[in-house]
């Protein structure tokens, strides 16, 4: 028996509307003709919005009415608000003339997977596979509700959700040996990379509508070549009693759209119809195309840049861009606290040589910075970062990282005194957290015991900056569209106001749960160095004055009878 479920026609995407109502299941076609009606797409887990618009909203969009060539034409869709009625034509016909190739269920071409797919044996494996939240073979997330002894159907809907999450996040463990595909070996294949996403922290742009969010994340730039073209275009009809389109390659992408939409697996999905409707119970993942590595025109990533000076073999010679490779997310770590490189100019470390940070934003947030004077100071610019973190040899998915960031568009100008502010608020956040390290250290030390190693236990700077977390989020909000120095200043003081108690809480925690004994000292004495005593009040005050080297404003401020002496 013959299933279809269309994505360009039938509901499968969660949007609410732009001003925060219901939320309802929308079609393709509705969610980008209408765009600008619409607000966040709602997604089960945070790493499917990157995937979703990756695989499916952008290039779809952009083979449809292309990239805007430059700055000034993007502008001039952005002003709009909504498409004219000559890209909803264009939309329209587009959308039209591929219907078939957005068939989740067709027995010729599936969207994002290889009909006839199948192993020698005729077997297939539970859809929970494709879904990176259950448990199936290694990959045994700690709080799950299922086994992988339990059944696993999924609608159509999600089913299409996890398909193109697969694509972008899959784990490297062994996969499938399909039928057709040489290189596999005793019904398996091995040596798999994990899927691109997951090779790298994803920075998406988010704006106020749907509308504004998709052309937040194209950049601008030539029309895309003969060979750039999406996964759905790029496939030529299969056979469904054969799988000779199983075999993979291993090459570089063609352009942009060829690299959104990268089939980084090859997957079957199989429904059927049960008493709940039309599910997918079953599926089939085999080994899919492999990058050598990821392109610079990728313009969802941050990037690590090495410095010019001092090359090794194989780096880049005299002239050439520096060599680059995509940042990665910490566990664990929020987004503000890598600020370095979000907002490090991406067109200037290309120049920066020896001087750069280390550190390339995205291609995409170095655009949002140069459209700053048209777009206005105020725009309320969000950042979603997430990323993947793989382990045993990149075979399970160890922990999935979100965090969402509001950004002033002024932090993205090199030379702004908003930037200035928040690189030193976030560094500032950090030397509080060394420094209550440091006082715990010096505590353990006078009671007679090692400090925590650095690489053990939780120590309690991660409780200041747990505690100065809101505080920063609620900065980067308040300084949004601020340009005149003095409310800058303002803002800065405001802040460490409130680290300076902040941070004490903390601090004072650790001194309270001291006992008397320790307030005695400890004497020690190391080879070739003069003997040294810890106590507690030597710790406490070593601390007060690395507090106050650090929130320096505070401070002064204190120091100056503006502000009570207290802690």
């Amino acid at each position: 028996m013959a299933h279809g479920f269309f994505l360009t026609d039938d509901p499968w995407l969660l949007l609410p509307s732009a001003e925060g109502g219901t939320v309802q299941e929308r079609s393709l076609r509705t969610a980008l003709l209408e765009a600008h009606e619409f607000g966040d797409l709602v997604v089960e887990v945070p790493t499917q919005r990157p995937a979703v618009f990756r695989q499916v909203l952008l290039p779809a969009l952009v083979d449809a009415l292309g990239r805007p060539a430059d700055e000034r034409e993007w502008m001039r869709w952005f002003s709009a608000g909504r498409w004219t009625p000559e890209q909803r034509l264009k939309l329209t016909d587009y959308l039209d003339a591929h219907r078939e190739l957005f068939d989740l269920f067709s027995p010729v071409r599936p969207f994002g997977q290889v009909a006839g797919l199948r192993n020698a044996k005729g077997e297939t494996k539970s859809a929970g596979l494709i879904v990176a939240t259950a448990a199936t073979g290694n990959n045994v997330p700690l709080f799950a509700s299922r086994t992988e002894g339990d059944s696993f159907s999924l609608t159509p809907a999600q089913a299409a959700h996890w398909l193109v999450h697969t694509q972008c996040w899959d784990t490297a463990a062994i996969k499938t040996g399909a039928v057709g595909d040489p290189k596999a070996k005793a019904g398996k294949t091995t040596g798999n990379p994990t899927s691109p996403l997951g090779q790298m922290g994803v920075t998406l742009l988010v704006g106020r509508t749907l509308f504004e969010t998709l052309l937040l994340n194209i950049p601008v730039g030539a029309a895309p070549t003969s060979a750039d073209l999406p996964q759905w275009r790029r496939r030529e009809p299969a056979d469904p009693r054969s799988a000779g389109t199983a075999q993979w390659q291993e090459r570089a992408p063609e352009g942009l759209l060829d690299l959104w939409t990268w089939q980084s697996r090859r997957i079957r999905l199989f429904p059927e119809e049960t008493d709940e409707g039309l599910r997918v119970t079953r599926v089939l993942v085999a080994a899919g195309d492999r990058m050598p590595h990821t392109p610079e025109t990728e313009p969802h990533t941050m990037w690590r840049v090495e410095p010019t000076g001092g090359r090794s073999p194989g780096r880049s010679k005299a002239g050439a861009a520096p060599p680059r490779r995509p940042l990665r997310l910490q566990p664990g770590k929020a987004a503000w606290r890598g600020l370095d490189a979000l907002l490090a100019p991406e067109r200037q470390s290309r120049d920066a040589g020896e001087k750069t940070s280390g550190f390339a934003t995205s291609k995409l947030l170095d655009q949002a910075g140069a459209l700053a004077p048209e777009l206005g100071e105020a725009y309320p610019l969000r950042v979603e970062l997430s990323g993947v973190s793989y382990g045993n040899q990149s075979a399970v998915i160890d922990d999935v990282m979100f965090d969402a960031l509001p950004l002033p568009l002024a932090a993205l100008d090199a030379d702004s005194d908003v930037r200035s502010a928040l690189l030193e608020v976030a560094e500032q956040a950090e030397q509080l957290a060394t420094a209550v390290n440091h006082l715990s250290a010096d505590l353990r030390r006078a009671l007679g015991t090692e400090p925590i190693p650095w690489d053990k236990g939780q120590r309690p700077g991660e409780l200041v900056l747990h505690a100065l977390d809101p505080l920063v989020r609620r900065l980067l909000i308040g300084i949004r569209g601020v340009e005149d120095l003095e409310r800058i200043e303002a803002g800065q003081l405001a802040w460490e106001q409130l680290a300076w108690r902040r941070s004490w809480e903390v601090a004072d925690r650790l001194l309270q749960a001291v006992p008397i004994g320790a307030f005695v000292g400890r004497s020690v004495s190391q080879e070739g160095k003069p003997e040294r005593t810890h106590r507690v009040s030597l710790a406490e005050a070593s601390f007060l004055k690395r507090r106050a080297e650090i929130l320096h404003r505070a401070a002064a401020a204190r120091r100056n009878g503006t502000l009570p002496d207290s802690e």
